[in-house]
């Protein structure tokens, strides 16, 4: 009896930014709603994304290890403290075994999916990016799936990836086609948003930009930037010193709603940031982070631009000119605007979550035979 009422159980494991938790969240939103029981792997830097995590999801915080950070003798001990990582996670697998674990990079996801692959629980990885990350990739070759985000995936020879798109979260997905209000002569709305990673340079280049825009544009406008701690007392004093009216915070936690309202999109081209865009519908500026691994933002862009929903601008050519200009011919040219959101719809793939919570499914029930 204890057995048939056991409900299935999935772990995420997931690094700690925002690009690599939204579509994890999104995926155990899903998975909940499926009757299955959720627990979240992450270390301390994902911990601060589980915010908007469903109460039910329990979060198991990890110790995280990597190469990228610390001195010669540090970076020694990395694989000891990811070999034990792995090993403790294993244990606690085998007393509460998962029937799935889906890793969505990160170094924080090593122990659950080295557990689950010593094990031989069934395992997948979601990448969110046109390049595999690091972590991804010494795992795409040890997996059931690879499911892509970004399409076409760059993958190693002889893996094959199965396109699911990025999944949204169910805020996100609860304005997927909101309607478009294109620029006119009354309030208009720039979000600006730069990742976790990277947004200085947004934030030394977009409010001068703004600022030099034609008052006919300029007087209608109203901006919601989100910059870094260090960055906000200097953002928001340009933004009053200069008369524009702004809302500069560290991190937005309304980030659907204000993308709705909104009339053009400043952005980093995160993989979830160009999610949200396409799946809400909006003409968004795109600049790739030019130290991304493999320029992967520049590959997610592609497709939003070759719509036409998005215009990019590498960070080389990224000045207050050529951005003020960016920004005045949407903002300028309503019909083009409207163009640019239905062209990022037409992109779209808002049944993400759907499709990645079926694949976790049929991982299981082929491993149950």
């Amino acid at each position: 009896m204890a057995e048939r009422l056991r409900r299935p159980f999935l772990i995420i494991a997931a690094g700690g930014t925002g690009g690599h938790m939204f579509p994890a969240q999104a995926l155990a939103e899903q998975m909940l709603r499926r009757g299955w029981r959720v627990k979240l792997s992450t270390d301390a830097r994902g911990a601060r994304y589980t915010g908007g995590f469903p109460k039910d999801v329990e979060i198991e915080q990890v110790s995280s290890a990597t190469f990228a950070r610390g001195g010669l003798v540090a970076r020694a001990v990395v694989p000891f403290r990811i070999a034990a990582g792995v090993v403790s996670m294993a244990a606690r697998m085998r007393r509460d075994r998962p029937d799935v674990v889906v890793g969505f990079g990160g170094y924080p996801s090593i122990p659950a999916l080295g557990a689950a692959l010593l094990l031989g629980i069934p395992r997948m990885i979601h990448e969110q990016n046109g390049v595999l990350g690091k972590v991804n990739r010494q795992f795409a070759r040890r997996v059931n799936a690879v499911a892509c985000g970004t399409w076409p995936t760059d993958l190693p020879e002889g893996v094959e990836g199965i396109h699911i798109g990025n999944p949204v979260r169910q805020a996100v997905r609860e304005r997927a086609g909101a309607g478009y209000i294109v620029p006119g002569d009354y309030p208009m709305s720039i979000l600006v948003i730069g990742g976790s990673q990277g947004a200085r340079i947004l934030s030394d280049v977009v409010p001068p930009a703004i600022a030099a825009l034609p008052m006919r544009l300029l007087q209608h406008l109203r901006v919601s930037h989100q910059a870094r701690d260090e960055d906000q007392s200097r953002v928001t004093s340009f933004y009053d010193e200069n008369g524009i009216r702004a809302d500069v915070q560290p991190f937005f936690g309304d980030v659907p709603e204000r993308m709705a309202e909104a009339q053009l999109v400043i952005s980093r081209s995160g993989a979830s940031s160009v999610a949200d865009i396409s799946v809400i519908g909006r003409p968004a500026i795109l600049i790739p982070y030019a130290a991304a691994t493999a320029d992967h933002q520049t590959a997610n862009a592609r497709g939003l631009v070759e719509a036409g929903a998005a215009i990019r601008i590498p960070e080389s050519k990224l000045t207050v000119d050529s951005l003020a200009e960016a920004i005045a011919a949407v903002l300028g040219d309503p019909s083009g605007a409207l163009h640019m959101a239905n062209a990022a719809l037409s992109v779209a793939r808002p049944e993400a979550a759907e499709e990645l919570a079926a694949l976790v499914e049929r991982l299981a029930e082929q491993a149950a035979g």
